[in-house]
């Protein structure tokens, strides 16, 4: 067994009262809902949702020490249906007794499958446990919503740089720490934070590493001889991968390319593969940019032609050439929204039966049966356009696309309207 003052750093500067926890004001601070249920012994079932060091184990074990309830504690990838019943009816065995619940702290609860967040719900219905389940997941996709439905949910955050200094120096001058016997430059310090991306766990370790390998008195420059490779916070293939995704396509589609290419660069940095990166800005060039500027979507499949000629690192001059173009091209999502009107037409209509005359008569008997009769042929008007029916035989026509005046889109506009005028829309 790891003595206490064996214990890591991270370890032994854990909080163990609300007073020390750092950070998650939004859902900590004075008088929010979830600090009040604390101090008030008034708890019911939550879910602490964050990325890794925001402080979901720590606040469960905060409300060990303070509740008046037992506690038990599981870990969602190590227990089966079989513990997790046997825990439940000690709770029921409890509370009937004792009229006293139960906190259930489970963690990683993502990893739990329906059957076992199945056997829960009967307790936490009850109210016989207080269920604190604890996810790196977002549980809203990840949890089940009978579970989720019953529990509130707290999203954490990843903390701030200030919140990361806080904890640092107590770590300098607390007795748990290193009480004052460590030196450390406030810039060195402020590295340290910088370089643990909002994870308080990683901020510790990364200080008690640089003491064990470095000394007691650190400076810049032993941190930066330290740490110069470490990357930033990236799951290529977590919930941080969508986010940051999200991130990436709503600063192009709000014409911010400086934001874009910050988010696309943390995305390649992490791992991201770029053709996933090309999909994206091809998709974005339809779906967002559109006729405002149709020479977008050649960008980006030329801009991605390049890339597969030259490979990386300098293939990421494309990307950010296609980044840039799409950001500030004109936008428009006129056509998402001419697909919307015509699947629609489609899903509400019975029948979609071609008209005959545009029906092809390859066979005299086809002709003969009405096939292509009366087609007329646009080339030989004039103006290249006819006054037709084209829709299905007994479907209204309608106008599913309505091009804005942005861009190239405004010419569109223009001679859409003469067409439809003459076609008589």
């Amino acid at each position: 067994m790891v003595q206490k003052h064996d214990a890591p750093l991270a370890y032994r500067l854990r909080p163990r009262t609300l007073e020390e926890f750092v950070g998650q004001e939004h859902v900590m601070g004075q008088g929010t809902t979830l600090r009040a249920a604390i101090e008030g012994d008034a708890l019911s079932s939550v879910i602490l949702s964050g990325p890794p060091g925001t402080g979901k184990t720590t606040l469960a074990k905060i409300v060990a020490e303070r509740t008046k309830a037992h506690f038990v504690q599981i870990n969602a990838v190590l227990s089966g249906v079989k513990e997790l019943r046997e825990v439940c009816a000690e709770a029921e065995r409890i509370f009937t007794g004792l009229k006293q619940r139960t906190v259930l702290f489970i963690d990683e609860i993502h990893r739990f499958n329906k059957g076992q967040q199945d056997a829960l719900l009967p307790y936490v219905e009850s109210g016989v446990v207080i269920l604190i389940g604890a996810t790196t997941a977002n549980p809203y996709f990840e949890v089940n919503s009978a579970l989720v439905s019953r529990s509130q949910v707290t999203m954490l955050r990843p903390l701030e740089q200030e919140d990361l200094m806080t904890i640092l120096e107590r770590a300098l001058t607390d007795e748990r720490g290193f009480n004052g016997n460590v030196q450390v430059e406030e810039k060195a310090l402020e590295r340290i934070a910088l370089l643990a991306n909002g994870d308080a766990r990683i901020a510790l370790n990364l200080l008690e590493m640089a003491v064990l390998t470095a000394g007691k008195k650190l400076s810049m420059k032993e941190i930066d001889a330290l740490f110069r490779e470490r990357g930033k916070r990236y799951d290529a293939t977590g919930e941080e991968h969508y986010n940051t995704v999200s991130a990436f396509i709503k600063s192009m589609r709000g014409s911010d390319c400086d934001a874009a290419l910050l988010w696309m660069f943390k995305m390649l940095a992490g791992g991201e593969e770029p053709r996933f990166l090309f999909r994206r800005m091809a998709i974005f060039a339809s779906e967002d940019v559109g006729n405002a500027d149709p020479r977008a979507l050649q960008i980006v499949i030329t801009a991605w032609q390049a890339f597969e000629f030259v490979g990386l690192p300098e293939g990421e001059f494309f990307l950010a050439h296609a980044c840039i173009y799409l950001s500030q091209a004109p936008k428009s999502n006129a056509i998402t929204r001419a697909m919307g009107g015509a699947r629609e037409a489609i899903r509400s209509s019975a029948l979609l039966e071609v008209p005959l005359h545009l029906r092809n008569a390859p066979i005299k008997g086809m002709a003969d049966q009405g096939y292509h009769k009366g087609y007329q042929y646009p080339h030989n008007d004039v103006q290249g356009v006819v006054r037709e029916e084209y829709f299905p035989m007994g479907m209204a026509p309608q106008s599913f696309y309505e091009p804005t005046d942005r861009g190239f889109e405004s010419e569109v506009r223009t001679r859409l309207q003469s067409v439809r005028q003459i076609i008589g829309r």
